[in-house]
């Protein structure tokens, strides 16, 4: 490599190093607290935006409760230390019910709201002008194109995913997903961010599911099409990964622990845009369980049975 090149890569890390300081998470459910607390834990300042005050009451007290937790583990012998450590995290948090009025300051804005194309778009056509223009926009999505989210806005080139894990503060991973218009700088202030926040960061085109989740998915739906066909039962299914492939857990069982009304939406939503894909037709043993009421681990029933 050019001693031109190494520098030129030097300076780009410099130059995105401190970009990101002021962060903004609309949606304060169990992802974006998960998002807010990491951010805050690393130094950023955060503000988290909630549909109205009870939803953000309860959102900050499950922070809060985590933060303890976080501390606990990292100051095991040094209470100061602990009791710091989460004090300077709650500083750093702030919340509001306004997002055109959040993000008037933001280096970068995370949606975090209801996996529904139309609601996203209704967000982020209402903070676009609002925002300035340096802000970058990311979602938080699954299963949606990052593409047509940003299709509303005037910063294509400033838009990006930022795919957390559940739960956010204990998952190493970050799908950092890049459209075509997202630009350089863009893509490494986002990496750069991800980095900064404890996160092992992967780059993935704007594909159906990124990288996790288009694998899977259909690994799921077809775990649960044996079940359909009687080819073997959900226990012996869910030994034979565990036991056979070193899995930490079956695809029943976890189907189960995703909750099947988001597997379903998920099919179905690339059944509809991809329809002549077989792995991603919709399974109606699944959705057989979506109209019982049978979720998963949520409900207390799924494929399994729980105690709530």
């Amino acid at each position: 490599m050019s001693s031109f090149m190494v520098l030129k890569r030097s300076f780009s890390a410099s130059a995105v190093r401190n970009t990101i300081k002021n962060v903004t998470v609309i949606g304060g459910g169990l992802m974006g607290s998960g998002i807010a607390q990491v951010a805050a834990q690393t130094g950023h300042n955060v503000t988290l935006v909630e549909m109205n005050a009870d939803l953000l009451k309860k959102a900050e007290d499950s922070i809060i409760i985590n933060v303890g937790r976080v501390a606990k583990k990292l100051y095991k012998d040094d209470p100061d230390g602990a009791k710091k450590f989460i004090e300077n995290t709650r500083s750093r948090i702030q919340g509001s019910t306004s997002p055109t009025e959040a993000v008037k300051d933001s280096d970068l804005v995370i949606e975090a709201i209801v996996e529904k194309l139309g609601s996203k778009h209704a967000l982020f056509k209402s903070i676009d002008n609002a925002a300035p223009s340096k802000t970058i926009f990311a979602s938080n999505t699954s299963s949606l194109s990052i593409g047509q989210i940003a299709s509303v806005t005037s910063r294509k080139d400033k838009f990006t995913g930022l795919h957390f894990f559940n739960p956010v503060p204990v998952m190493k991973l970050l799908e950092v997903v890049r459209t075509p218009d997202t630009s350089d700088e863009t893509y490494q202030s986002a990496m750069a961010w991800g980095k900064a926040i404890g996160k092992t960061c992967i780059t993935c085109k704007d594909t159906p599911g990124f990288v996790v989740n288009r694998l899977l998915v259909p690994y799921i739906a077809e775990s649960v099409r044996m079940l359909e066909r009687g080819d073997a039962s959900a226990r012996d299914i869910d030994i034979a990964m565990k036991l056979g492939a070193g899995y930490p857990m079956g695809p029943i069982e976890l189907s189960d622990y995703v909750g099947h009304d988001t597997t379903l939406s998920i099919l179905e939503g690339w059944h509809e845009k991809f329809p002549d894909n077989p792995l991603f037709n919709p399974s109606s043993a699944l959705r057989k369980l979506v109209d019982e009421g049978k979720l998963g681990i949520k409900s207390g029933e799924g494929f399994y049975k729980y105690n709530k």
